[in-house]
């Protein structure tokens, strides 16, 4: 866990350095904008719940917080819902095995296999994305 955790933090700040997350977040707002701010409430769930099954879930949240709060305020749509979005999204690593140190943990011991994760993970990751894009704006509206 301590290699894993050592391995992704370079890679969320290699993502900010490269310039990969500002470059997947302009193309979420520029191919959802016009399709108001729900819409790119749930793109941007999307995205943070797919990076946090790669790099860590504070990693992921670090990296997209200034860039949805900005994604906000340019659409002016409240940016607290677009935070409570990237709380939830940045906690659902379900998908992979090495999103989360738990899942690390389990997956020798339990003799997991990869495909495992992707089978329960990946349809857990789809209803929670489509109840977190419904559910937010009602909360906290947009």
């Amino acid at each position: 866990i301590i290699f894993l955790l050592a391995g992704v933090l370079p890679l969320g700040i290699a993502m900010n350095k490269t310039g990969a997350a500002e470059l997947l977040s302009r193309w979420i707002l520029s191919s959802l904008e016009s399709l108001g701010p729900m819409a790119v409430l749930s793109g941007f769930f999307l995205l943070a719940m797919l990076m946090t099954n790669i790099i860590s879930n504070q990693a992921s949240a670090v990296l997209l917080a200034p860039i949805m709060i900005s994604a906000a305020n340019s659409m002016s749509a409240n940016p607290r819902a677009f935070l409570f979005a990237l709380a939830f999204a940045s906690s659902l690593s379900f998908a992979t095995p090495v999103g989360y140190q738990t899942n690390t943990m389990i997956y020798n011991a339990g003799r997991y296999r990869f495909s495992d994760f992707l089978r329960i993970g990946v349809p857990l990751s789809i209803i929670l994305w489509l109840v977190g894009t419904l559910l937010i704006p009602v909360i906290w509206p947009l």
